[in-house]
């Protein structure tokens, strides 16, 4: 007999994804989405939020992180027991606190898998991990589930302060890059002009803003990013006014500085080498 989830979600990114994934590994589809159309003809779809959980072995909410603790209350109790309930939000504290006081018949099963719909496999993949109940029963569940994947188990609040840097500074840097880019009224010319650096951080821009304005506001919401985002705001000035006052020396022990930070974990020269390949492999 076929195992059966429903994904909440499903006409979402990543609902289409895990939905398309479970049909693939044979299970029974269920889909549920309030906003989006469902478009996948496999996919069960479900009337209702409550009836699309009644009979599931497994849920997956693939829901927009401000909601979920609120979706997770609305089904939780009216889920039959022994089943699991997945989420894959991308804050967690708040997910976990609602995930903790489910009744204790739901299983819960609290991921972050680290890669977008895009990818083809999850083999080679990173999901984490975050305790709810019973870390090891947790981690066990989630590799059978997503077999080939590699996993890391964290907590709930330091994985809010690692995705911080992660997710939030990336996005929130590149988000301000595309910004000022989408406003070059010459922009062919700059690109005719660009050099291996410009055109990977141009390509990196604009695949993050193909996510949705509601993910990517996600994203940058997380209340630790405030602590990144504050050290990289006074930087970036201090940088600039030592360079406007010909502070040269303090410019270049701020960029050795770092240099040497680096090289203790990563090998610069390598990483160059990396960019070029990934640059070549791009403009074949």
């Amino acid at each position: 007999m076929k195992k059966k989830i429903t994904v909440i979600g499903a006409g979402g990114q990543m609902g289409q994804w895990f939905a398309k994934y479970f049909l693939q590994n044979d299970y029974e589809v269920t889909g549920y989405d309030a906003e989006n159309k469902i478009s996948n003809k496999n996919i069960i779809k479900a009337d209702s939020l409550v009836g699309a959980i009644l009979k599931a072995d497994y849920v997956i909410l693939c829901t927009p992180t401000r909601r979920t603790p609120e979706i997770i209350r609305l089904i939780a109790k009216e889920m039959k027991r022994g089943t699991y309930l997945i989420e894959i939000s991308s804050e967690k504290s708040k997910v976990a606190s609602s995930l903790s006081k489910m009744p204790s018949k739901i299983n819960p099963i609290c991921i972050h898998p680290m890669f977008g719909p895009g990818v083809k496999s999850i083999k080679g993949q990173n999901i984490i991990s975050v305790p709810i109940k019973d870390a090891k029963k947790e981690l066990t569940v989630a590799k059978s589930i997503f077999e080939g994947a590699n996993f890391v188990t964290i907590d709930a609040i330091e994985h809010d302060k690692k995705i911080a840097v992660i997710l939030g500074l990336t996005h929130l840097m590149n988000l301000v890059f595309a910004n000022i880019i989408s406003k070059d009224d010459k922009i062919s010319l700059t690109e005719k002009m660009s050099g291996t650096t410009f055109r990977m951080q141009k390509i990196l821009a604009e695949s993050i803003m193909t996510e949705s304005p509601e993910l990517i506001e996600t994203i940058i919401a997380n209340p630790e990013i405030r602590r990144v985002a504050e050290e990289l705001w006074k930087d970036i000035g201090r940088l600039l006014t030592a360079v406007q006052e010909s502070k040269t020396e303090e410019v270049l022990n701020y960029i050795k500085t770092c240099q040497e930070k680096l090289v203790e974990n990563t090998n610069l020269d390598e990483s160059y080498k990396k960019l070029t390949k990934m640059v070549n492999a791009i403009e074949k």
